[in-house]
């Protein structure tokens, strides 16, 4: 999630205050009964969409509160039991995963779990998948040819790439790739490649994909790694005639080639788990799903059967075969990246 995201998300969130107190006589609101607190480092617009079709629906208040999701899982700890949040909805595994290795996650209801394939939930249970997006190359079309574009991820650690990469190393999506590297060829292979590509990057190192995709856009640099979602995001916002790049996906199985999924989990601290079930369990339906599938998200909606389309099908991409659980916690690729002076 960008700082202007959660800017806008702030402004929403305060000016929902003042309309509910002015609704009120000018007196604040007693807290409702019927209400649950979502802790989300989701993007914002589709999420305030998912949430006003669920308050709709069902009557329960969400109040909503953005950031990025590795800021929240301290948060969640750091609060423990006395957490006001019910619901935790996050873009990558890993932060669920961290939570639910330390039992502040509850089961979800089976009956909801059904609706995601099994692979892309919680192998225990405690969370559900919900989106998807995927890793691949955004290269500037000026600047490299489809043909020069390296096949692997690994490939990027060559010097000749020195210069010509961006890099976002303190980017949650990245962890995953970095984990994939690490469960393949070992840290101590992992942390070399690392510390290669940091070197390639020179001063193209940039705190979030968003800033990948448009200094590539750009042509300040010639390729960068992102996840899919990011470059159809920015042809939204600045026209097809916008854009000097593409995407290019690594070859079929490739390290490089990671699926990263969206889900979202229920405190064990909650007093609210009945209607925590029911947010999680509109997330995966087939009205959340759509919503997700027709937003400007660009993510992919794993659940329900429903399918996004203007990308390249879901069931058609080739990743590596890692598995929520080989992913884990994300705490291997924390290490690596925090040896590499990534982090």
């Amino acid at each position: 999630m960008t700082s202007r995201e959660v800017l806008v998300a702030a402004l929403a969130v305060v000016l929902g205050s003042v309309l509910l107190v002015l609704g009120n006589g000018g007196s604040p609101a007693a807290a409702s009964s019927n209400s649950i607190t979502l802790y989300s480092g989701q993007h914002v617009q589709t999420t305030e969409k998912l949430i006003a079709a669920f308050e709709k629906k069902t009557g329960i208040t969400v109040n909503a509160r953005y950031d990025d999701e590795d800021v929240f899982v301290d948060q969640i700890l750091t609060e423990g039991k006395n957490s006001p949040a019910d619901v935790f909805y996050t873009e990558n595994s890993p932060p669920l995963e961290e939570l639910a290795s330390k039992g502040l996650l509850s089961s979800i209801t089976p009956s909801t779990l059904t609706h995601t394939p099994a692979k892309y939930n919680s192998p225990d249970g405690k969370w559900v998948g919900i989106s998807a997006r995927v890793s691949v190359l955004v290269y500037n079309t000026s600047l490299l040819k489809a043909s020069q574009l390296p096949t692997s991820v690994m490939d990027l650690a060559q010097p000749k790439w020195k210069g010509k990469i961006a890099l976002a190393g303190s980017e949650t999506d990245f962890q995953p790739i970095v984990t994939s590297v690490a469960k393949k060829y070992g840290d101590a292979a992992a942390l070399t490649w690392l510390e290669a590509l940091k070197a390639n990057a020179t001063s193209h190192l940039y705190p979030d994909n968003e800033t990948i995709t448009a200094e590539v856009n750009s042509g300040q640099v010639a390729l960068g790694i992102i996840n899919q979602y990011y470059w159809y995001r920015l042809r939204a916002d600045v026209g097809a005639s916008g854009m000097h790049s593409k995407i290019a996906y690594f070859a079929p199985h490739d390290v490089g080639y990671v699926v990263d999924v969206s889900g979202a989990g229920i405190l064990t601290s909650s007093t609210h788990q009945a209607d925590d079930q029911k947010f999680v369990a509109f997330l995966n339906s087939a009205q959340g799903q759509v919503i997700i599938a027709q937003s400007q998200s660009f993510e992919y909606p794993i659940a329900s059967g429903v399918t996004r389309t203007g990308e390249t099908p879901f069931n058609k991409l080739q990743p590596n075969s890692i598995s929520i659980a080989q992913l884990g916690t994300g705490a291997e690729a924390i290490k690596l990246l925090q040896e590499a002076q990534l982090l």
